[in-house]
């Protein structure tokens, strides 16, 4: 009786006996991503209220309300996902086509390579991403801007946990940045004497006007002489929520202009999509020694009007 051979032994694949790996967070639908927002929005707002009245009873409820839709990182990622290309994309991408300069730091459709500013490649100019969520946006892979980036609370490396309003001022030139990128962060600040002092702020950490980055990072600073860098910079990159400029008791373009322009910016481009304004101020003056207050003040009339407002304090 001859011998039974034995099965060929079956090699099972290296993924077998590994455990299912962890799966990334579920899409969140567009109108899901706005109604968690506006929600974060409201309460945050109430809780400051809650806050200033020193109602700490009130105060503890709104942020058990605030945890139980996830708290701040659940808001990240929902802004996060409305980064993404199929929900408008990254609203840095609107800032490189102003400058002539796509994603990959190429030349747009519209400005061939010869014509697009040859200095932003090679020019040591520095941005601070006020609220950044991703080290990934067109800014940071354009290769134009040495970056810093500060959020409230950090996604990762590469961005610093710190509040804009708590940063420390600029001790010399080579602190201050030639850009600062304000994209859906006034409409976050709760308090709108805030949103003013943030603008403020801005005075202190850019570069005075037609000054830049000097190429050695320990130097102060150096007048713009290249045509394309002296009509940009130094300046605002400023995005909101259309309603906020459109459809606001408080705040009209005209009356946003009027503020910028008291702090020495001349509005060089802007754009208005169906959700978003995009700005871009350049600053031409340098800081006043009188600013005049903007108050919250009724500017158009209606039922339908939401609340938003900058004010500024003045001086």
């Amino acid at each position: 009786m001859g011998t039974k051979k034995k099965a060929p032994l079956r090699v099972k694949s290296l993924t077998a006996g590994r455990p299912p790996m962890a799966r990334p967070p579920k899409s969140i639908s567009r109108k899901a991503t706005k109604r968690l927002i506006n929600s974060h929005h409201q309460l945050e707002k109430r809780r400051l209220q809650a806050v200033a009245r020193n109602d700490k009873a009130a105060e503890t409820a709104i942020a058990a309300d605030i945890e139980a839709l996830g708290g701040l990182a659940r808001y990240q990622q929902a802004s996060l996902q409305g980064q993404h290309h199929e929900r408008g994309g990254d609203s840095s991408r609107v800032l490189m086509q102003w400058l002539g300069i796509d994603d990959n730091s190429k030349a747009t459709a519209s400005q061939p390579a010869a014509e697009k500013p040859s200095s932003l490649t090679s020019a040591p100019l520095r941005m601070l991403e006020v609220g950044a969520l991703s080290i990934n946006n067109a800014c940071s892979a354009s290769g134009c801007f040495r970056m810093e980036r500060i959020d409230l609370n950090s996604q990762g490396p590469g961005i610093t946990q710190q509040d804009f309003l708590q940063r420390p001022k600029p001790q010399s030139d080579s602190e201050r940045f030639d850009i600062i990128s304000l994209s859906l962060v006034l409409n976050y600040v709760p308090q709108h004497k805030d949103r003013g002092e943030m603008l403020l702020r801005c005075l202190n950490f850019l570069h005075e006007p037609g000054m830049v980055s000097a190429d050695d990072t320990k130097a102060s600073s150096t007048p713009a002489t290249d045509d394309d860098i002296q009509k940009y910079f130094p300046s605002v990159f400023m995005v909101l929520p259309e309603p906020c400029v459109a459809n606001s008791r408080y705040l009209t373009e005209e009356h946003l202009t009027d503020m910028m322009s008291v702090l020495g910016f001349d509005l060089l481009e802007s754009k208005a999509s169906q959700r978003l304004v995009y700005y871009l101020w350049v600053r031409k003056r340098p800081a006043p020694s009188f600013i005049p207050r903007f108050p919250k003040k009724e500017l158009r009339s209606g039922s339908t009007r939401n609340n938003f407002s900058i004010v500024l304090q003045g001086t």
